[in-house]
């Protein structure tokens, strides 16, 4: 396996706040999310895993990361020019309300909305037009993060994993090798079925590139009839 581009991966927990108001917006503590009240019942709250130095993450918190020892809670600041920026006014911008008609919106404040290809939040209503603000929700606030790395993923197996996670969700019944100058994914059953694998797939390959270091990654498809349904044929015929 080739692994001289190889990137370290890690878990880590996290607490993000809106410096100025210390009010907190995204973490991965589910009890420290139901306490702020900014749970989300679809969303698992575990470390997540990261691949140090893919930037995911904004170069600051990624370079925090990169330096921090296991088991450490960190805390960092980082001024809005070096998170999502400052707010943008030519972002905001006036559409007729028969836009959201069309497409059977209901606009009010706060809703997020898609529009051609990008995303925004509505922020006022009235006289038939609608202003739609496409700044980041985090544009012009400085941010403030407690971290910590809860263990680094070296195991080839629980990296590639880990990774899968990730992108899609699920590791389960997943096998991975890594003849050579590759890494090479079997698929479960499961996988072969669900619409989510084939839109998750083509982000794998990317962060699997990323994550050992290699150029190819290889999926492997295995159709096999079992015993039983091998005897049951057999028998209608």
């Amino acid at each position: 396996m080739a692994d001289n581009d190889a990137k370290k991966m890690i878990r880590l927990d996290y607490k993000a706040y809106l410096a100025e108001s210390g009010k907190l917006y995204d973490t991965t503590d589910e009890a420290v999310a139901k306490e702020a009240d900014i749970y989300n019942e679809k969303y698992t709250y575990a470390p997540m895993a990261y691949i140090v130095g893919s930037g995911k993450l904004f170069p600051i918190l990624d370079e925090a990361i990169s330096k921090a020892e296991v088991g450490v809670e960190k805390e960092i600041l980082i001024p809005a020019e070096d998170a999502a920026g400052g707010r943008d006014p030519k972002l905001i911008e006036i559409y007729p309300i028969r836009e959201f008609n069309r497409q059977e919106i209901n606009p009010y404040p706060g809703l997020q909305v898609t529009l051609g290809n990008r995303t925004g939040h509505i922020m006022s209503v009235g006289a038939g037009r609608v202003k739609v603000d496409f700044n980041s929700p985090l544009a012009g606030f400085d941010l403030l993060y407690k971290f910590t790395v809860t263990e680094e993923i070296k195991e080839p197996v629980e990296k590639a994993k880990a990774t899968v996670e990730v992108c899609y969700g699920d590791s389960e019944g997943f096998v991975f090798e890594f003849p050579g100058d590759k890494v090479t994914v079997t698929l479960p059953d499961m996988a072969k079925f669900n619409p989510d694998w084939q839109m998750a797939r083509f982000k794998v390959v990317s962060e699997l590139r990323v994550a050992f270091g290699v150029d190819t990654v290889e999926f492997v498809e295995v159709w096999s009839i079992g015993k039983k349904d091998l005897e049951d044929g057999q028998k209608e015929e």
